[in-house]
């Protein structure tokens, strides 16, 4: 903290940034704005710009950096949202955040809702009589204090809420005059010792023991991880159960939880799942994606499962379901289901196996056999995905596996982080994802990468990794603004644009359109393209500060520009690297 003068008036806006420090925030992200000029103020000179405030040039920059940092660290960041607009520009990365999870910790402001206060126009139509309402459906806990005595609890409250799984984002709306009154009275912030989440809920054991039972005795069992990789350890936690167990895992990529390099990883090998008997849905949402074939033109789903494959599960799903968002997808049928945090399951379901397994001296021949099955198929595949990216492999424009490979070849032997985007899983069947840091989950809709991306950087800005980003040209275009946060605040980001020079995967649905139709599909770029004219991102990013470099068209020239920009990133700056590729 600052040294403030011995006259310093304490203002109650002060609370908020005691507040602030005591959770032990180390940045907080902001697009300006003066409803909360009060708070602004208190962090800058009171609180000695702790947490470090980041400049966003868009509200949604500034929800995404936070959702990024949590994904990559499993800690909570937060925001600043000016005032009901600000709010309404962050609408769409807040949901985001609440359908990936995410314990993003946004603070907002409104008012003053003292009509006297008010200024004539602007606080008027910047107010709103429960500003929560309009992000109420996707947060899990809102709260506007009405007095400063509100602030600390409401405090308490959110963030213990935001942390304990499922997690996700919640929202505080201070009053502007509540920030701008001087404090009176003394408040009390909690201490060290206050506990600011509740511990992991445990499983039942007897569901636990059923289930590691049926994974024992199973002739091909599964186990399907999407968001248990979220939390330290959980990573090493699937390893040991997995073998252990002698199943195979299927990691759905929310979050890396599994090594895709484990002679027992088969994810993404839907033929495998044909002979599943059993599988195991840990901390799973999306299920039926991975494990159902679709015909995008006519929307028939047919089930890569046998009829009697048996499902169980362990998560939160109960627990974190809504009545507003559908993004919990459909029902999961299963016999058997136990309610509690993998961190906890995880390890009990490790001893119980290793039990079972000591007392039938037959289950240990039985797993041996299955582990080298596995093995067999999982060499299988990735040699088979290997001989896949050879297709028009010197193809100009480059192909997604031509461009996962070149920049593989830069980053290899650096300590690498893959932030978002995987180019159509290409990098997950080339690349060596060894380490739990190596991704923290496959990226999200259109508008949501630039700042998720920057936000992993960020997280492991003080470090020696090195951050990567594959970067959509589409996804860019809705906030380019994002790469002078980067330049600003000198987060090493290392952005290699996915350039098809268009709106692809929607362009991909008007080409179905038109071959079920009949119509003509020479036209289904049109509303899609992004060309005529073709965006400059390498000026743009050098407009920004940002060192860049680009186009780049030809596959031999990818890796020496990746390696040019690798040198600006280790020496703590952005860069980006321009690569124009096919469409498919």
């Amino acid at each position: 903290m600052n040294d403030l003068p011995p006259e310093y008036r304490k203002w109650q806006s002060d609370v908020i940034v005691d507040l602030l420090q005591a959770y032990d925030f180390e940045y907080i992200s902001i697009n300006p704005g003066a409803s909360f000029r009060g708070l602004h103020d208190s962090l800058i000179n009171y609180g000695g710009d702790s947490p470090k405030m980041l400049v966003c040039q868009h509200e949604e920059t500034a929800v995404q950096i936070a959702h990024g940092y949590a994904k990559a660290t499993g800690r909570p960041m937060p925001c600043i949202l000016h005032d009901l607009v600000g709010l309404l520009h962050g609408q769409m990365a807040i949901y985001y955040a609440f359908a990936d999870r995410a314990p993003v910790f946004i603070l907002g402001a409104t008012g003053p809702m003292d009509e006297s206060k008010r200024r004539p126009r602007s606080d008027w139509h910047h107010t709103a009589q429960s500003q929560g309402d309009a992000v109420r459906n996707f947060t899990k806990f809102d709260y506007q204090p009405h007095a400063i005595e509100g602030v600390p609890d409401s405090f308490m409250r959110a963030y213990s809420a935001m942390v304990t799984e499922p997690a996700g984002p919640v929202y505080l709306c201070y009053d502007a005059m509540l920030q701008e009154t001087p404090l009176t009275a003394d408040v009390t912030i909690p201490g060290p010792e206050v506990e600011k989440a509740p511990a992991p809920m445990a499983a039942d054991p007897a569901t636990l023991e059923a289930i590691v039972r049926k994974l024992l005795y199973a002739s091909h069992p599964w186990i399907m991880a999407e968001f248990t990789g979220r939390h330290p350890g959980n990573f090493e936690k699937l390893v040991t159960l997995a073998e252990t167990l002698g199943v195979a895992v299927w990691d759905v990529n929310s979050s890396l939880c599994f090594p895709n390099r484990h002679p027992q990883a088969l994810s993404m090998d839907t033929e495998s799942l044909k002979t599943a008997d059993v599988i195991l849905a840990l901390d799973v949402v999306d299920w039926e994606k991975a494990t159902a074939k679709l015909d995008s033109t006519t929307r028939e789903m047919s089930s890569y499962l046998a009829d009697t494959c048996e499902w169980m599960d362990v998560g939160f799903h109960e627990t974190g379901i809504g009545s507003w968002s559908l993004d919990y997808g459909r029902y999961l049928p299963k016999t058997l289901s136990a309610l509690g945090d993998p961190r906890l399951a995880m390890l009990q379901m490790t001893e119980i196996a290793s039990r079972l397994i000591a007392a039938d001296p037959e289950l240990p021949a039985k797993i041996d056999a299955r582990k080298a099955a596995i093995a067999a198929r999982h060499d299988a595949i990735f040699a088979r995905w290997a001989q896949e990216a050879k297709v028009d492999r010197d193809h100009s424009p480059v192909t997604p596996a031509r461009l996962a490979e070149e920049v593989w070849s830069v980053i290899r032997d650096e300590d690498w982080v893959l932030a978002a985007g995987t180019l159509r899983q290409w990098t997950r069947k080339l690349w060596d994802f060894d380490a739990p840091h190596r991704h923290p989950g496959k990226g999200l809709g259109t508008s949501t990468q630039i700042g998720i991306g920057l936000g992993v950087a960020l997280a492991h800005k003080d470090t020696d990794r090195v951050v990567v980003t594959f970067q959509p040209d589409g996804d860019l275009m809705y906030d380019a603004g994002a790469l002078w946060t980067a330049a600003k605040h000198d987060i090493p980001l290392l952005m290699v644009m996915f350039n098809n020079r268009a709106y692809y995967n929607d362009w991909h649905h008007q080409i179905r359109m038109a071959r079920l139709r009949g119509t003509d599909e020479d036209k289904a770029h049109i509303g899609m393209d992004i060309f005529g004219p073709e965006p400059d991102f390498a000026a743009m990013a050098k407009s920004m500060g940002v060192w860049s470099e680009g186009p780049v068209a030809s596959p031999e020239d990818i890796a020496p520009a990746v390696a040019r920009a690798l040198k600006i990133v280790k020496s703590g700056k952005p860069a980006l690297v321009d690569v124009i590729c096919r469409h498919r």
